[in-house]
């Protein structure tokens, strides 16, 4: 059965559009290499948008001469070095991880987002742990992806306490073995984005330090290869489905939340938890407003000297070609 009934008419008729668009490019492609074409796509346990729209089928039953190939990565930095070096072609990100790859040179483009989550990530403590501020990181462990949005939160919550970088000790670690390293007490407190931080609460044994609200956005991100950004009508229709599967969550919030908890191996409590943090996530290209944002999340990683050089985040924004005409 078709999930696409469950989404509201008029976005059934704008994507029914975009597809003719894509089909179309999907078949020249096609006809030129003697293969359907293959569209690979990297997601994170966390990619409630991509994670729906691989759930319900709404890339393939549009694109039906695309091989479309999904691939999970633990974390952002992981999945834009796959992106770089042509394992997938379109990911979803936090706001870190594409700072660092730009400031390694790497080959890839910014092409669209989603409205800031300021409530989705947070630094972690155990119940009865002596730290109350953040002012009491001084000297301490503390657990993080290095290059992720969790790494800015801890950037952000060091200044903020009034330390400098020098005054803590981040050790950098994946999501899973961050867990693990501070359920045994090897670190001493735990910065980490949804679903792994709604997971977390919901076992219990942690008290929330501090959330991100007021230190981060938590932006996500979506970039591509620079191929894939010189076909426009499937970025599009990527946008458009990705909106749908959005729509989907907040127009079907149960059934999301039970078909997300499956899809990505988590309970249907942190999911629920995840949901209960989460704005409507619509996605589109970038607006100058969050390009600056970026630039501000840039500059701090660059005046720590956490990345190699400067970077001017502008420079790899795709800017679509109907934008680019009007100027």
């Amino acid at each position: 059965m078709s999930h696409t009934k469950n989404l509201n008419p008029s976005r059934r008729s704008a994507l029914a559009v975009l597809a003719l668009t894509a089909s179309a490019w999907s078949l020249t492609s096609r006809a030129q290499t003697g293969a359907a074409a293959e569209l690979r796509i990297g997601f994170q346990k966390g990619s409630i948008n991509l994670a729906l729209l691989k759930s319900l089928g709404l890339l393939e039953q549009r694109l039906t001469n695309t091989r479309v190939s999904w691939v999970e990565f633990p974390a952002g930095p992981q999945l834009l070095e796959a992106l770089a070096v042509g394992g997938v072609d379109f990911g979803g990100v936090g706001d870190s991880p594409p700072v660092f790859a730009q400031a390694a040179g790497k080959d890839l483009l910014y092409v669209g987002a989603e409205p800031a989550k300021p409530d989705s990530s947070a630094i972690l403590v155990k119940p009865d742990a002596p730290l109350k501020t953040l002012a009491d990181l001084k000297g301490k462990r503390i657990a993080a992806q290095k290059g992720s949005s969790a790494h800015f939160l801890l950037v952000q919550a060091v200044k903020k306490a009034g330390l400098q970088w020098g005054d803590v000790a981040p050790i950098y670690l994946p999501p899973a073995d961050a867990r693990a390293a501070f359920e045994r007490g090897a670190v001493d407190a735990w910065a980490i984005w949804d679903p792994y931080y709604a997971a977390a609460e919901v076992a219990g044994g942690v008290r929330v330090l501090a959330s991100s609200r007021g230190l981060t956005n938590n932006n996500t991100f979506y970039l591509s290869s620079r191929a894939l950004s010189q076909r426009e009508p499937v970025l599009r229709l990527l946008f458009a489905a990705l909106s749908d599967a959005d729509a989907y969550v907040q127009s079907h919030r149960q059934e999301a939340a039970q078909r997300f908890a499956e899809f990505a191996g988590l309970s249907l409590a942190t999911v629920q938890r995840v949901l209960e943090r989460r704005q409507p996530s619509p996605v589109g290209p970038l607006t100058p407003q969050l390009v600056a944002e970026q630039q501000q999340v840039a500059d701090a990683f660059a005046q720590l000297q956490l990345i190699p050089k400067p970077i001017r985040v502008a420079d790899i924004v795709w800017q679509p070609q109907a934008a680019v005409a009007t100027r």
